[in-house]
């Protein structure tokens, strides 16, 4: 989990040399794929707690691609240890999927709260947040939190 976040802090750089920008697009595929497990993780969580599991027809039907797609995601997942699955059962998160799907979640909350705190709407501020939590840097979260709390709005976790 911890090497999952530390890629999705580090950005690349533009420019430089034929090395350092293969080096770039190889971190910015890390990042994409890590931002992908995080939205699977996080809808995962989300199907278990409220219909009681999360298959991959939900995920598919949910996520808008395919069964295909979803299989080999869930693959991926099982590889790295975020989720138990066996074909045709049900999807699990294991407690380091549990707890990416957490913080993941919790960088969402705060970003949606920032949002509708400077006046974008509830429904702008949940689509809008969808792409930049999985973008934004510890430390603009944690000023987004000094902004919240400063305004009355934030609401640490239980």
């Amino acid at each position: 989990m911890a090497s999952v976040q530390k890629e999705l802090s580090s950005k690349p750089r533009a420019g430089g040399s034929p090395k350092r920008q293969a080096e770039n697009l190889s971190q910015t595929r890390r990042e994409h794929a890590n931002e992908i497990a995080e939205d699977y993780v996080e809808l995962i969580a989300e199907l278990i707690a409220t219909t009681g599991e999360a298959r991959v027809t939900d995920l598919a039907r949910r996520l808008g691609v395919t069964h295909v797609t979803v299989n080999r995601a869930i693959q991926r997942l099982r590889r790295v240890g975020l989720v138990n699955a066996q074909p045709y059962r049900s999807i699990f998160l294991t407690e380091t999927g549990r707890k990416l799907s957490e913080e993941s979640r919790h960088r969402h909350e705060i970003v949606v709260e920032f949002l509708k705190s400077l006046g974008v709407s509830d429904a702008i501020a949940h689509l809008d947040a969808e792409g930049m939590e999985h973008h934004v840097s510890r430390k603009t979260l944690a000023a987004f939190v000094k902004h919240l709390e400063r305004c009355g709005r934030h609401q640490p976790p239980q």
